[in-house]
C-alpha cells in the first residue's frame, strides 16, 4: 500500500469539505464527520459510504471510525481506501432488511450460495486495488445469517435484505487485513475470490461458520491469526467456479496460526475461553468442533505451491487436502505443525469424483504431498490418518517424515467388508465408515514415503498399524508402533491377493 503524499492529504481534506466536512489535521477522515453516530442504534451505512466516497474521490486515503459502535448495512470499500477501526471501535452488522442484493451468477450451480455472491455482505469490494481493514477494532456479524442449507439439500437462498458475510472481496489486487477481530461472521468471516497479493495478518475470528476462506486467489501470505470455529473450518483454500473459469489458488502460505473448533462464540475472541461442549450426535454430525484448515471442497481450478508452517491446531478435525471437481492439487508443504485433541482423522487426502462443474469436467489429481515435523497427541481419537484416491486415479507422491501420531486406540481386529470407494461423494474424514487400520489408511496411491513416523495408541489396538490397498512404489524407514502391536503390523491387498503381507516389516515396536 503506497504511503500517502502531502498532494493526497490536500485532495482528502477538499473532498471532506466538499461534504461539508473537514478531514484531521493528520489527513484522516472520521466516519462521525458525515455524519454517523456510533451509537449501536442508528443506522451509520449512508455516512460510512459517503466516507469511503470522499477518501477515493482524493485519491485514497484513511477513513477512521473511532471509539463507538457504528450499527450498518452493506459497506462499499473504493480503490485506495483503508478502512482503520481504532480500539473500542465496532462495526455492527445491522438486522436484515438493507444489504445490497446478492447479484446474478450464472455459475451458481457449480459452488454453494455463500461462494457465488459477494454484494450481500457486511463489507464488499469487486474490481478494486490497493484497499486494507487495519486497526485493533472489532467486526460483529450480528445481523447477518450463517445462510445453513435447508433439511432436504436444495441449494439456500437469503430473504431479501438479508446479508451473510462479514467481509467478501472479489477481483481485487493488493489488499491488507491486519489486527482487527471478527465476532460471529456469518457464512464467511472473511472470504476473498480472485484476489492476489493478499495479507491477512494477525486476526482473530471467532465464529459461527467458516473463519477465512481463500478462493481462486494468487500470492496470498495468512500469518499470526487465531481462529475458533466450531460449526465449520477454520481457513479454508477454495478453487470453485465463481468467477466462471477455472483458477487455481497459488503461492499460499499459511504460518504460525492457531486454529480450533473447541470455544463457545464469543468466549475465545474476549479471552474466557469457555470450551465448547458438544453432544456425541454433534460431533459425529460434524456439526461442532470443526475448526480445520483444509483445502476443497471446491476445487475446480486446483491448488499449487501451498506451504502450512509452525500452526497450533486444537480440538478440531485437523489436516484435509481434497480435490474432487476436477482440479489438480499439488506442491503442498506442511511443516512444524502442533496437534492437540483431534477429532477424525489429522490427515485426510482425498482425490474424488465428484466433478461439480460444467459438462466435460473429469477427474483431477492430487501429487506432491510432503508431511515433516507434524506432532498430533489426540487421545480421544479412534481414526487413523487417511491418503485414499480412486480406482483408476490414484494419488501420487505423498512423504510423511518425522511425524508422531498418537491416537486413541482400541480398535477390533475382524473388520469385515471392504470400506465404500464412494468417488463421487463429498469428501470428508468419516465417509468410509470404520476403518481396519490405527495409524494409516492407504488406497490407490502411488509412492508413499514414510520416515521416522511414530505411531502410539492409548489402549491396545488389535487393528494392523497400517493398510494398504493398491499401492506402489512404497518407502518406509525407521517407523515406531505401540508395544504390542498385531500381526500383520501392515497389511497388503491389491488386484493378486487380499491376503496379509508376508514381508518383513520395516517396523520397531516402541
Amino acid at each position: 500500500m503506497r504511503e500517502r503524499s502531502r498532494r493526497q492529504v490536500l485532495a482528502l481534506a477538499a473532498a471532506a469539505i466538499g461534504y461539508g466536512c473537514l478531514a484531521d489535521a493528520a489527513g484522516f477522515i472520521d466516519v462521525r464527520m458525515f455524519g454517523a453516530a456510533g451509537d449501536g442504534t442508528a443506522l451509520d451505512t449512508a455516512a460510512v459510504n459517503r466516507a469511503i466516497a470522499a477518501a477515493a474521490q482524493a485519491g485514497g486515503g484513511i477513513v477512521r471510525f473511532s471509539r463507538g459502535t457504528y450499527a450498518c448495512h452493506s459497506i462499499r470499500l473504493m480503490s485506495g481506501v483503508t478502512l482503520y477501526l481504532e480500539r473500542d471501535a465496532t462495526i455492527l452488522a445491522a438486522p436484515a432488511g438493507g444489504y445490497d442484493a446478492a447479484e446474478p451468477n450464472p455459475w451458481a450451480a457449480y459452488q454453494d450460495f455463500g461462494h457465488s455472491h459477494f454484494h450481500n455482505s457486511l463489507i464488499w469490494g469487486e474490481g478494486l486495488h490497493d484497499v486494507a481493514i487495519l486497526g485493533p477494532g472489532l467486526i460483529w456479524g450480528r445481523g447477518l445469517s450463517r445462510d445453513v442449507r435447508p433439511a432436504d439439500g436444495a441449494p439456500s437462498a437469503l430473504a431479501p435484505g438479508a446479508g451473510n458475510k462479514a467481509i467478501a472481496l472479489k477481483n481485487c489486487t493488493n489488499v491488507r487485513l491486519r489486527d482487527f477481530s471478527v465476532l460471529a461472521g456469518g457464512h464467511f468471516a472473511v472470504l476473498a475470490t480472485g484476489v492476489d497479493d493478499l495479507v491477512i495478518d494477525n486476526l482473530t475470528v471467532d465464529t459461527n461458520r467458516d473463519g477465512i476462506d481463500i478462493d481462486c486467489c494468487r500470492r496470498v501470505r495468512i500469518a499470526h491469526c487465531r481462529v475458533n470455529s466450531p460449526h465449520d473450518d477454520s481457513i479454508c483454500l477454495k478453487s470453485s467456479y465463481a468467477l466462471g473459469r477455472t483458477r487455481a489458488t497459488e503461492d499460499v502460505s499459511i504460518s504460525d496460526c492457531y486454529v480450533t473448533g473447541g470455544y463457545q462464540i464469543g468466549t475465545f475472541i474476549d479471552a474466557d475461553h469457555q470450551r465448547f461442549i458438544g453432544s456425541a450426535a454433534q460431533v459425529s454430525s460434524r456439526q461442532c468442533m470443526m475448526g480445520r484448515i483444509k483445502l476443497g471442497t471446491e476445487s475446480n481450478g486446483g491448488f499449487r505451491n501451498i506451504a502450512v508452517e509452525n500452526c497450533v491446531m486444537e480440538r478440531c478435525l485437523g489436516l484435509a487436502f481434497e480435490t474432487v471437481d476436477g482440479g489438480v492439487l499439488e506442491n503442498v508443504l506442511v511443516r512444524g505443525v502442533t496437534m492437540r485433541d483431534i477429532r477424525n482423522a489429522p490427515i485426510f487426502l482425498r482425490l474424488g469424483a465428484r466433478l461439480r462443474g460444467p459438462a466435460g469436467t473429469t477427474v483431477g489429481a492430487l501429487r506432491g504431498v510432503t508431511v515433516s515435523g507434524l506432532a498430533s497427541n489426540s487421545p480421544a481419537n479412534h481414526a487413523p490418518a487417511i491418503v485414499s484416491g480412486i480406482p483408476g486415479h490414484p494419488i501420487a507422491e505423498v512423504a510423511l517424515h518425522d511425524v508422531a501420531l498418537l491416537q486413541a486406540g482400541g480398535g477390533l481386529k475382524h473388520f469385515t467388508g471392504v470400506p465404500p470407494e464412494d468417488a463421487p461423494a463429498y469428501p470428508e474424514t468419516d465417509m468410509f465408515g470404520a476403518l481396519p487400520a490405527q495409524g494409516l489408511f492407504a488406497r490407490h496411491v502411488r509412492g508413499l514415503d514414510l520416515s521416522r513416523v511414530a505411531f502410539r495408541s492409548v489402549a491396545p489396538d488389535a487393528r494392523p498399524v497400517i493398510w494398504l490397498d493398491d499401492v506402489s512404489g512404497f518407502r518406509f524407514a525407521d517407523l515406531r508402533l505401540p508395544a504390542g502391536a498385531p500381526d500383520p503390523k501392515i497389511w497388503r491387498r491389491g488386484p493378486e491377493r487380499v491376503a496379509p503381507d508376508g514381508d518383513p516389516d520395516p517396523l520397531a515396536a516402541g
